[in-house]
């Protein structure tokens, strides 16, 4: 328990979120038809500031914890197969249509529309979304811990979800930044694309741009860490080092020092992965970590 756009260059930052479902589905393998047999999908539509979201609660016949999945930047409806996959495994889960999409009531915000998905009323409202969608999870069976869990910009996302939802007990996050929006956008510039990028470049050149370039677009930075220093609940992080949308280095060296502070934060690095790290190994240690904490006795 707690004690407590206009950017075009966002559609890139956005990749490995849009097919976060099938990936992280295939990753979990194909389970037998027997497991399926004992999932239970009720439809559920809730109300976050005032729009009707529409979702599914994936309920395994004994269901050990709860989470919610948390979209990427990218248009997404719910991640059915994913949720799926994570029941098989004694989860019970609830994943929606993302704000304006599918049977989500609302309005999209995102590059794809030519309007700023990392602004600060953005990222503030997605996470009020997140949080309905826990409260629905907590009034359904309020004997579960709840968890958050999703990949990229629900980086930014979760931490303010949890720390203004008291039901929220835990966190898993792939590929996610502990740096500011603003920051990620000149590690995005710098990187411009380049799948080469840390054959030529060292750690430290990225630190010195990620910190000091000059923002190409101006607008109110969202910083995870002020939500994550005041959070009490454990937390996972999952990296691929190869990444070249999120400078892994420096959110590790940003989790070290809150880890130095007491929190409960864990992270996995996975040298050969990229940004997206939707692959069996990562998604194993990530249901294993739940389970070893927050399985019901």
């Amino acid at each position: 328990m707690k004690n407590v756009g206009y950017l075009l260059v966002l559609l890139i930052f956005a990749s490995g979120c849009a097919t976060n479902s099938r990936n992280l589905s295939q990753a979990l393998g194909e389970e037998n038809s027997h497991s399926r047999d004992l999932i239970t999908v009720e439809e559920v539509v809730f109300d976050s500031e005032g729009v009707p979201l529409s979702g599914s609660i994936y309920i395994p016949k004994n269901a050990q914890a709860a989470v919610v999945l948390v979209h990427g930047s990218d248009p997404v409806p719910r991640m059915s197969k994913l949720a799926e996959s994570l029941a098989k495994h004694d989860l019970l889960v609830l994943t929606y249509d993302k704000r304006g999409v599918g049977e989500s009531g609302g309005v999209y915000v995102g590059p794809q529309v030519g309007t700023n998905n990392i602004s600060v009323d953005n990222l503030t409202l997605l996470a009020k979304d997140a949080s309905a969608a826990v409260d629905v999870v907590h009034e359904y069976d309020n004997s579960l811990s709840i968890g958050l869990l999703g990949a990229s910009q629900a980086g930014w996302i979760i931490p303010i979800t949890a720390l203004n939802n008291q039901s929220v007990e835990f966190m898993v996050l792939f590929s996610s930044p502990t740096i500011t929006t603003l920051e990620q956008l000149r590690f995005q510039f710098y990187t411009n694309g380049r799948e080469d990028f840390w054959q030529t470049q060292s750690n430290e050149e990225a630190r010195e741009h990620t910190l000091n370039d000059p923002d190409k677009y101006e607008f109110n930075a969202t910083d995870p860490k002020v939500y994550l220093d005041s959070l009490s609940i454990p937390g996972l992080w999952l990296f691929g080092e190869q990444d070249i949308q999120v400078p892994v280095k420096m959110c590790v060296e940003q989790l070290n020092e809150l880890k130095a502070q007491g929190k409960p934060f864990e992270y996995v690095l996975f040298p050969s992965l990229g940004h997206n790290t939707n692959e069996a190994e990562p998604l194993a240690i990530a249901i294993h970590w739940i389970e070893q904490k927050y399985a019901s006795n």
